[in-house]
């Protein structure tokens, strides 16, 4: 993509003096942009507005920057979201790109990277599973695949979550006996695995099925995936009854359970239309400057799946531009259906399709349905979005109530908007993490958990106070360096750490070392007897902890803020403690990276016996040049 990065300028305006304004005054609002007009020209392209701390307040797309950023340059006739961003205002920065479409694009990763106040922001955008029928193996393999499609074979997707593709796969195996073990596996069976004995595999592993019968098999599921249920029924019901005349009972019963199957996936897919194949069905509900967008995923006349989303709406964005972003930010790593059926009319449907049709290679249609099977979708779309954001609301309501009780519970200054809570987990020392979640008036926020690997050599194996104090330290002095001012969102409003007074007491020390004396913090440990209804509450500098009455909502609520903390940690110490076990001595030889690493154990064996090797045997393994022969063997030898 081609483009010319404007810069903001020094914020002295000289022009600005036709407007009655001194050069000295600070100017924010329509006069900062009327001014930069006069440096655009009809290019399209990207536009940022930054306010007097060069923080992004919004980014936009333009067919036409000068027209475009002359609407926000009048005085009046803005919507208060508008008006509000306009007056804040203080200078612009902007990239000329050759086509709309390049615009579109960079204006959506530009979204993603600096999170405006004011920009439509799509929070959850995790890339969905698929059903994968391998193609590299003369026993295809089926199996759940998520991320980019590398992978040699035939996908079948997206479905909505990890638990409707398991689901699903799990009925199509009763129903189709396809294997679902690595290829390595395979290779290594001598006899049928417990799938085979329950009748969910066919055994091709040890020649129990001929492999032309294996592919018929195969087929069949990618027929049912395609849509081609009815005529797959309809044989497997031929076959049963012909095996019952025949008075072959057994396979008669083994294709009624296979029957039973697949009425089984096609009951959990729920709704299947007749007259739509392929489709993203996507409605947006807003109330009460909230919105709820659902997406429903029909491929091949079922159901596949539907997920909510709760888009952030930029401080209350109209339908059609929360709709708009939407779509861009949701497709921007997941491949888009070739019909997409809107709730809500966009004002860039062509520019949208366009991008969508790069993206996918073929021709992508967006719509707005008013009639039939179609509209039929949407509503019921709608109606799960309605009751999706009813819901969200509802928690949300019930979160707002816990954090105003913490607040009174434990003499705070108000509800606390950013609850950080600490814990640490080791053995006996080693491989020691310290674990951070995050939680405020929308639940946990698990995008902003951290893990801190305990760095100190100094420190006592097992010393938790020492642990706390390093985490909490590297964390808020990284903030005072951040954010000095405390302009953002990342400061917390109370620290919470999973111990008693001592452990309260290495935190007020860590943050009162750094000068931050205003955040609260508070400890919970576990009572008399380790009572885990009795927790006790310890603040700093009190001589005494505070109880709860067992119960007490707010009681439960800071237990489930501990226990998602230890959980969190408990995870980071066990990959730590997986990753080491993992390790090798080639990890350290300069040179030898993943592949090598590989390339050298499936030759000798083990590690252990590539340390051992000479050097004619180390040139010897393949892909290991002399000069990394040599190097390898020096490395374990002291030599070269």
């Amino acid at each position: 993509m081609s483009g010319v990065e404007q810069e903001t300028g020094s914020g002295e305006h000289p022009d600005f003096e036709e407007d009655g304004l001194s050069r000295d005054q600070p100017v924010r609002g329509h006069l900062v942009i009327r001014d930069y007009l006069k440096r655009l020209d009809d290019s399209p392209g990207v536009y940022r507005m930054l306010d007097e701390r060069g923080e992004v307040l919004y980014v936009g797309k333009a067919r036409n920057l000068r027209r475009r950023v002359s609407s926000y340059a009048k005085p009046t006739g803005h919507n208060s979201r508008i008006g509000r961003m306009i007056a804040a205002t203080a200078s612009m920065m902007f990239l000329t790109t050759e086509t709309e479409t390049e615009a579109l694009l960079l204006e959506q990763n530009l979204i993603k990277q600096l999170k405006p106040r004011y920009n439509v922001l799509l929070r959850d955008d995790k890339s969905f599973p698929n059903i994968l029928l391998t193609g590299d193996h003369p026993f295809p393999q089926i199996k759940k695949h998520r991320g980019l499609r590398k992978e040699k074979g035939t996908y079948f997707g997206p479905f909505a979550s990890a638990g409707s593709v398991n689901r699903t796969l799990n009925q199509l195996q009763k129903a189709f006996l396809l294997r679902n073990c690595s290829d390595t596996m395979f290779e290594s069976r001598t006899r049928p695995c417990l799938l085979y004995q329950i009748k969910r595999c066919s055994g091709p592993c040890v020649g129990y099925v001929s492999k032309d019968d294996y592919q018929a098999l195969v087929e069949d599921a990618a027929d049912f995936l395609r849509g081609k249920s009815t005529k797959i029924q309809t044989q497997l019901a031929d076959a049963m009854a012909e095996a019952a005349k025949a008075m072959e009972f057994e396979r008669a019963a083994a294709l009624r359970d296979r029957i039973r199957a697949l009425t089984q996936v096609q009951s959990n897919q729920g709704i299947n239309p007749e007259g739509v194949e392929e489709a993203d069905v996507v409605a947006l509900h807003q109330e009460g400057g909230h919105a709820s967008v659902q997406v429903f995923f029909i491929r091949a006349h079922q159901n596949w799946g539907n997920r909510a989303y709760f888009p952030r709406t930029g401080a209350g964005a109209e339908p059609d531009e929360i709709l708009e972003a939407f779509l861009a930010q949701f497709y921007s790593n997941k491949p888009p259906a070739r019909l997409i059926l809107l709730s809500h009319e966009v004002d860039n449907r062509d520019l949208l399709e366009e991008a969508l049709t790069t993206q996918l290679g073929r021709k992508v249609t967006l719509a707005v349905p008013q009639r039939g099977e179609k509209a039929a979708l949407v509503e019921h779309a709608g109606r799960n979005a309605r009751e999706a954001l009813a819901r969200r609301m509802a928690e949300s309501a019930s979160q707002t109530a816990l954090l105003e009780g913490i607040s009174e519970a434990f003499g705070l200054d108000g509800p606390p908007q950013r609850i950080e809570v600490y814990d640490n987990s080791h053995i006996m020392g080693t491989n020691a993490v310290g674990g951070m979640i995050v939680a405020g008036p929308e639940g946990f926020l698990k995008s902003q958990y951290r893990k801190f690997n305990i760095k100190s050599q100094d420190l006592t194996p097992g010393d938790d106070f020492g642990m706390m104090r390093e985490v909490l330290t590297r964390r808020f002095a990284r903030l005072v360096k951040e954010d000095p001012d405390r302009q953002g969102e990342a400061w917390p409003d109370l620290v919470l750490i999973d111990g008693g007074a001592g452990q309260v007491g290495a935190a007020a020390e860590a943050l009162a070392e750094l000068g931050i004396e205003d955040v609260a913090i508070l400890g919970v440990a576990k009572g008399v007897d380790r009572d885990a209804g009795k927790e006790e509450f310890y603040r700093p500098g009190q001589a005494q902890p505070v109880a709860l009455g067992r119960k007490d909502p707010v009681l439960y609520f800071v237990q489930r803020l501990r226990d998602e903390a230890h959980r969190f940690a408990i995870g980071a110490h066990r990959a730590k403690r997986a990753a080491q076990t993992r390790s090798t001595p080639l990890d350290e030889v300069p040179g030898v990276g993943a592949a090598r690493k590989r390339a050298l154990l499936a030759h000798f064996g083990s590690a252990k016996a590539v340390t051992r090797a000479g050097l004619a045997d180390l040139k010897a393994a393949p892909g290991i040049s002399d000069a990394l022969a040599e190097t390898i063997y020096g490395f374990f030898h002291g030599e070269g």
